[in-house]
């Protein structure tokens, strides 16, 4: 822990433990508060977006009053983040992209089509509002739909644009959506499954157990964490003949149900299987670097995560690395529980209030057209079913802000409704990979419009 000034505020640096002690804490405190607090628990707020969103908040308040400012190290988030990719990726079996290939193809599809509705009505806004039009693009999708990594990208072409700081603009436009994903994804789905029944059986009783309906419990209690399993519920194991398709990690349920896999997974399965997964995330950092050399720029967890999904596929086939994937799933929810609580601390809330009028009434419009977009457009085409109630919850999350958003709301979800496993292939892999293409593109063709 050091101290010294920044900008005339005495300031306090947190080494690399006391930011993960700080993480802890406050993880803790987001689910104490989500459980006690009945309007978190029943919009399913994840409980690292509390406990993340409840220290930026006080870290901005000791910076307004001047009492203290606060620098965390964030240098595990990155590793956290590509360890978290990789367990998505080890999901991506080839007989559940087989069975969600069409409705994959029409979600990318859908999602590129929210770039182009934000960038249209952000460009429309500010026009009309006498701002530049190329502050209309930086408040769509180059911030929300890309996230700040896009964001920064295209730096350069926006200040050529006449954006004087487009660097702050981004970061500030980028911090709005990722804040404003967190709170909003999961009250929108939980709306769409109540009004449509979508949750039945045990899931409706797990409901009323949250809503007050009925005592809350042990089972209510597990919903702490806010993660849920990605494999298929107990007795709800497809036919892979009549499907085409086992259900994400249902391939563990079965041998679970079978006496063949433990409940509990020991230290030393845990072990092994995290040293895999170490050992893909590295393979994957040599194919990032592969392409870097080839002047194709890529997130760095793309490479992991398609190595991940090679390797699961053959072990599927050949058994050669038998992989846990109770295990493997552990390993992702500590990872993205990490992630994001460290992620949302460092938010620098300030920026916020900084931001200009226009700036504000853009992005304030781009957030209900976003969700509106995702409910009448998203849910209807994938379905109206539970699974695309989800898949709404995780495009808004990656849609305004990035994709561990967009999967700690499905988590959350997931937990207290029950497992939704193809949509935990269409938003990783569609917001974490596919949609920085089509974007990029997007956002270069209004670019240029716009001269």
């Amino acid at each position: 822990m050091e101290f010294s000034v920044v900008e005339g505020l005495r300031t306090v640096k947190f080494d690399l433990v006391l930011t993960l002690a700080l993480a802890a804490v406050f993880l803790f405190a987001g689910g104490w508060l989500q459980r006690r607090i009945p309007s978190l628990s029943r919009g399913s707020i994840p409980a690292a977006a509390i406990g993340g969103l409840l220290f930026a908040v006080v870290v901005w308040l000791l910076r307004a009053r001047g009492t203290l400012g606060v620098g965390l190290d964030t240098s595990l988030r990155a590793p956290l983040q590509i360890a978290f990719f990789t367990t998505i990726g080890f999901g991506a079996t080839l007989g559940l992209l087989r069975a969600g290939g069409a409705r994959m193809i029409l979600f990318f599809v859908l999602a590129s089509l929210t770039a182009v509705v934000q960038n249209v009505a952000g460009v429309g806004v500010a026009r009309a509002l006498g701002a530049p039009a190329a502050l209309g693009i930086i408040c769509g999708s180059l911030t929300l739909t890309g996230g700040p990594a896009t964001g920064l990208a295209f730096t350069g072409l926006f200040e050529q644009k006449g954006i004087a700081g487009a660097g702050a603009l981004i970061i500030a436009s980028a911090t709005f959506g990722i804040f404003v994903a967190s709170l909003v994804g999961n009250p929108v789905a939980t709306a769409l499954i109540r009004r449509f029944k979508l949750a039945t059986g045990k899931d409706v009783r797990r409901e009323d157990s949250l809503s007050g309906d009925a005592p809350v419990g042990s089972e209510a209690d597990e919903q702490f964490w806010a993660v849920g399993s990605m494999a298929a519920p107990e007795g709800s194991f497809e036919d892979e003949s009549e499907t085409g398709a086992s259900s994400g990690f249902s391939r563990t349920a079965r041998e679970e149900a079978a006496g063949e896999l433990p409940p509990v997974v020991g230290g030393g399965e845990l072990l092994r299987n995290l040293l895999i997964m170490l050992a893909v995330m590295g393979a994957g950092a040599l194919v990032g670097l592969g392409l870097a050399r080839s002047s194709v720029t890529l997130p760095a967890y793309v490479g992991a995560m398609i190595f991940a999904a090679v390797v699961r596929n053959l072990d599927e086939r050949f058994g050669w690395f038998r992989l846990n994937m109770r295990a493997i799933e552990s390993l992702g929810v500590v990872a993205l529980a990490l992630f994001l609580v460290i992620a949302l601390m460092d938010l620098k809330l300030w920026q916020l209030a900084g931001l200009a009028v226009p700036m504000l009434i853009i992005l304030c419009v781009q957030v209900v057209l976003t969700v509106a977009y995702s409910v009448l457009v998203v849910f209807t085409l994938m379905g109206r079913d539970y699974e695309a109630a989800v898949t709404t919850s995780g495009h808004v999350g990656f849609g305004l802000g990035v994709t561990p958003n967009a999967v700690a709301n499905m988590e959350a979800l997931a937990a207290r409704y029950g497992p939704a496993p193809r949509s935990f292939l269409y938003v990783p892999v569609v917001g974490a990979f596919f949609i920085d293409f089509s974007n990029a593109v997007i956002i270069t063709l209004f670019a240029n419009m716009i001269v």
